[in-house]
């Protein structure tokens, strides 16, 4: 029995002896000298990283700039320019779109209706460029758009260009 285990002991000492100079490194040859090299024009520093910004969470507000609803194809394409003007980030922005035909006069029905998202951090301050795209069904005369977020709801404003206050709106300093 003493022997079975002496003789397992002597066979593993013998490969790890013998693969142990497989595993050896070679020596590598010494660096070339280095040659001399006339200065580089020096790059500007890359862009700071972007901060985080919590996100907000409840009702989150915005300015909307909107652009005027074009038929392209057998789409109905409506452009914005939205402005974050909430203290903090808006998360997976949504925008839900709903046509209605002119109706019977008494009630208008739905026509299409369509949705879009912006999935990156709506940074406060920042300004984007949001589409949405209906399939043309129907004869389309008004629609209806609720902007929503991950974190809830939020209030949006039209404006006609985000350089300006709000009228009556009084602000301590001038932002460009």
């Amino acid at each position: 029995m003493k022997r079975c285990v002496f003789a397992s002991a002597v066979a593993l000492l013998a490969c790890s002896v013998s693969v142990s100079p497989a595993f050896a490194q070679a020596k590598t040859a010494p660096p070339a000298p280095a040659k001399v090299v006339a200065a580089a024009p020096t790059t500007p520093a890359p862009a700071a990283p972007a901060k985080w910004v919590a996100p907000v969470k409840g009702t989150a507000t915005i300015e909307v700039m909107r652009g005027p609803a074009k038929v392209v194809g057998k789409e109905i394409v409506t452009t914005f320019k939205l402005k974050n003007t909430s203290t903090g980030s808006i998360n997976l922005l949504r925008a839900d779109q709903d046509w209605y035909d002119k109706g019977d006069g008494k009630q208008r029905s739905l026509v299409t209706s369509t949705n879009g998202m912006y999935r990156k951090p709506f940074l406060p301050g920042d300004v984007i460029d949001f589409e949405l795209r209906a399939p043309l069904n129907g004869k389309p005369d008004i629609d209806r758009i609720v902007f929503s977020h991950a974190n809830g709801k939020i209030d949006a404003k039209a404006v006609k260009s985000f350089d300006a206050p709000a009228a009556g709106a009084k602000s301590a300093k001038a932002t460009k």
